[in-house]
């Protein structure tokens, strides 16, 4: 087994070197960001990596909440994924493939719904963006890509409305020839990986360090910033 990091803090704090080296190659000064760039991640996992990268690149940092809609059969098999404004995707190859049924779907649907609202409101005090990132260069970070449902989502979603200036997205470990980067090189800027890895299983394989970030721990962190 490969292992990369010692932990997320590590992972951070190297991705954010890569990160200031590309933002400034593409001509977006460090010297007031704060203003200017938003590193938006992508919890949990990805909410100790962001506020390092803020904190490096001075800027703030928010949450997006996408919850990827479960199989029946595995509850950790995503079958597409739902973002914060309530909009979703599912994969139709994988619902008709299993079979999974429309009432299943549109329970499974409404409960990560809820669950988004819940969290936004734990976590940020609101449901709504507003204007945030409007005019912004958005920085989205996550501590890996495995199967790339979540982040792919909330890349479109970014991208799609939120009117920024530019849309990075960064993390610290992917898979190799995966369909996944290459999806996220179409809808962002740019994307930093710093490692892509051939045997791959899971993000987790690359940290000797990977254990579960609470609830607690990402309002802590957010507090910092709102």
């Amino acid at each position: 087994m490969t292992v990369l990091f010692q932990d997320r803090e590590q992972a951070g704090h190297e991705l954010a070197i890569e990160l200031a080296k590309v933002l400034k190659k593409n001509q977006i000064s460090l010297s007031n960001t704060v203003n200017g760039v938003i590193v938006l991640a992508i919890p949990r996992g990805g909410i100790i990596l962001g506020d390092i990268i803020a904190n490096h690149l001075k800027c703030n940092l928010d949450v997006i909440i996408s919850r990827k809609i479960r199989a029946e059969f595995n509850e950790e098999f995503a079958m597409g994924a739902m973002m914060p404004d309530g909009s979703y995707f599912l994969n139709d190859g994988i619902t008709r493939l299993f079979n999974i049924s429309q009432a299943y779907l549109n329970k499974e649907i409404d409960f990560q719904k809820k669950e988004i609202r819940r969290r936004l409101i734990e976590f940020r005090g609101d449901i709504s963006y507003h204007d945030k990132f409007e005019g912004k260069v958005i920085v989205l970070v996550d501590d890996g890509i495995a199967t790339g449902s979540t982040i792919i989502a909330s890349a479109e979603w970014v991208k799609n409305n939120c009117h920024c200036k530019q849309l990075v997205v960064a993390v610290p470990v992917a898979p190799a020839r995966d369909e996944t980067v290459k999806k996220l090189a179409n809808i962002a800027d740019n994307v930093v990986i710093l490692h892509m890895e051939e045997a791959f299983s899971a993000v987790g394989q690359f940290y000797r360090d990977f254990d579960q970030v609470s609830d607690e721990t990402v309002k802590k962190i957010m507090m910092k910033y709102h």
